[in-house]
């Protein structure tokens, strides 16, 4: 097995399509809301080719930045310059990712999926191996599972949910989805994890079964395939859809600052090549535009839940406004029950509250929208780590990750299946 995996190194040494060799990522703190604004005049320097990992938007926030090799003696300069603090998070960006993909191509070359039981949730997948792993799940729980096409990519990828339901039409319905951000693959993985634990679990967990007896539960595991496959074989940091933007030679649209909510506002880039970009329009990405239409043609959503990584967060509406929501003490006494759950598993902490007070103000997000369109229990988790790994987070963390996020998305549909409002 050493072997393989030293082969499989030397393999993507030879061949990976990512260029980051000697990239770092920094973390960098500032100490005051001088330093705050001179490190996201930083970041907006084209040619410096910054990609903001985690924002600061107050002193003593950190901010993390993955920094190209040939911009790295241009910003440290600056930052010690300005007497702004910083320390190396990941030394060589490549070398992680190149390690990453060894393993994945390892535990491929020693394993085969027999069966939803073989398969290796301890790793990371590709979409094609996700897609596979969805049909078998459907043949083994043919009277529960069901495999639907909401709608195609950008680039004609079919758009697949997972549908948990035992009969009866229009049910009160909870949405999961992962993958909206395409390079933040724990959440994929976690979203393969938690299909499984809530197929196998029905009949055999009291929760579970009360709340699939009453309730329908959807599952859109990537939800950004595009950008999905993207990550795996040209760019591992890739963020966005793969969309074309008209005049310009840079792709893709955030799909997490395209939706309906505040659209254009604060806390969304109109430059298409900036990582939040928010589109020409709301709704204009396909994968957008398809939740937006089996949301609305559905009618019945009660909750929905949509996943990230990083930063350990349990956020819920607003992102847009200061305005708080009217349920907001139920929201929030939710999330530190939900959090408080989570946190008993491995001890993880999990900061939680509205998004603009949480983290920072962002116009155009999914949770923003489905609260308005009357979806009361609308959050978002921001899943491991805080820093360490960023969105490269080892895989020998998919597991516990999952694990404690299962328990937090159990309390939220728990409580939505008792408080239907």
């Amino acid at each position: 097995m050493k072997g393989l995996f030293i082969f499989c190194m030397l393999v993507l040494a030879a061949f990976s399509n990512d260029s980051f060799i000697g990239d770092q990522v920094l973390r960098i703190t500032a100490n005051s809301e001088e330093q705050v604004y001179m490190l996201n005049d930083l970041a907006e320097l084209d040619h410096l080719q910054l990609d903001v990992w985690r924002e600061a938007v107050k002193p003593e926030d950190s901010m993390d930045i993955h920094v190209p090799h040939g911009s790295l003696q241009t910003v440290k300069a600056f930052l010690e310059s300005n007497g702004i603090s910083y320390s190396v998070m990941i030394e060589d960006v490549q070398s992680v990712v190149n390690h990453e993909r060894a393993e994945m191509l390892a535990a491929r070359s020693t394993a085969q999926m027999r069966s939803t039981n073989s398969f290796d949730y301890a790793n990371y997948h590709t979409l094609e191996e996700i897609y596979n792993w969805m049909d078998e799940l459907v043949s083994e729980y043919p009277h529960l599972v069901t495999k639907e096409q909401i709608g195609s990519s950008y680039e004609e990828r079919p758009l697949y949910i997972l549908k948990f339901s035992t009969g009866g039409n229009n049910r009160p319905s909870i949405w999961i989805d992962t993958g909206i951000h395409s390079r933040e693959w724990v959440t994929q993985a976690t979203g393969v994890w938690m299909a499984k634990k809530i197929a196998s679990d029905y009949g055999n967990d009291e929760s579970i079964t009360s709340i699939l007896d009453q309730m329908d539960i959807f599952i859109e595991i990537v939800t950004n395939p595009d950008g999905f496959h993207f990550t795996h074989t040209k760019n591992r940091m890739w963020r966005k859809t793969r969309s074309i933007n008209a005049g310009t030679s840079c792709v893709g649209v955030d799909p997490n600052r395209n939706w309906d909510a505040g659209f254009g506002g604060p806390g969304a880039s109109s430059q298409p090549c900036s990582e939040t970009y928010r589109g020409p329009r709301a709704n204009s990405e396909k994968e957008v535009k398809a939740i937006v239409d089996f949301v609305q043609a559905h009618g019945n959503i009660k909750a929905f839940i949509s996943i990230h990584s990083y930063s350990q967060l349990l956020l819920y509406p607003y992102g847009y406004t200061s305005t708080s929501v009217p349920d907001k003490q139920e929201l929030h006494d939710l999330a530190q029950r939900a959090v408080s759950a989570l946190s008993s598993l491995y001890g993880t902490s999990y900061r939680y509250g509205s998004i603009i007070t949480t983290i920072y103000q962002a116009s155009g997000g999914t949770i923003d929208w489905t609260y308005k369109q009357g979806i009361k229990y609308s959050y978002t988790f921001e899943l491991r780590d805080n820093g360490r790994y960023g969105f490269l987070l080892p895989a020998n963390q998919i597991i516990p990750t999952a694990q404690e996020t299962w328990l937090a998305v159990k309390v939220i549909m728990e409580h939505t299946r008792d408080n239907p409002y």
